[in-house]
């Protein structure tokens, strides 16, 4: 009886699918795909025209404007010391300035009511001066 078991054993069918083929199949067309792709791209080839050199014109030089705001209030304007209506005409030019219209930083203390900073900036966007930046300290 225990030679009848060990015979049913070695005739047992093998259930493991074996997947190498298949990853072959897919590598190979993985390269091919690889390799034909560009040929393909490549097939519509155009001749551009040429352009004449021409001078180049230097971008416009726009320099930044900064506001700042210390910790009891008080507006500048650069490295003037303005009142908030100064500061509202000075942003009135800027706005109906002719060309491409400045980054305007704002400087807020650490110490000021975050109602300040918010109020230079409803001043920037009723003017339609979109060009924003809030500056901190880094580090």
């Amino acid at each position: 009886m225990a030679r009848d078991f060990k015979r049913e054993n070695k005739l047992a069918v093998i259930s493991d699918l074996n997947v190498t083929p298949l990853i072959d199949l897919a590598f190979s067309l993985l390269i091919i795909f690889m390799i034909t792709t560009p040929v393909i791209e490549q097939y519509n080839r155009i001749d551009l025209p040429d352009q004449a050199p021409g001078p180049i014109q230097p971008p416009p030089e726009i320099e930044d404007r900064f506001i700042t705001i210390d910790a009891k209030g008080k507006y500048q304007w650069g490295k003037d010391s303005v009142s908030k209506g100064e500061l509202e005409g000075r942003l009135d030019a800027i706005a109906e300035s002719a060309g491409e219209q400045p980054t305007i930083h704002i400087r807020g203390d650490r110490a000021l009511p975050y109602q300040k900073v918010i109020d230079v900036v409803n001043m920037l966007k009723e003017r339609n001066l979109t060009k924003l930046s809030l500056d901190t300290k880094s580090g």
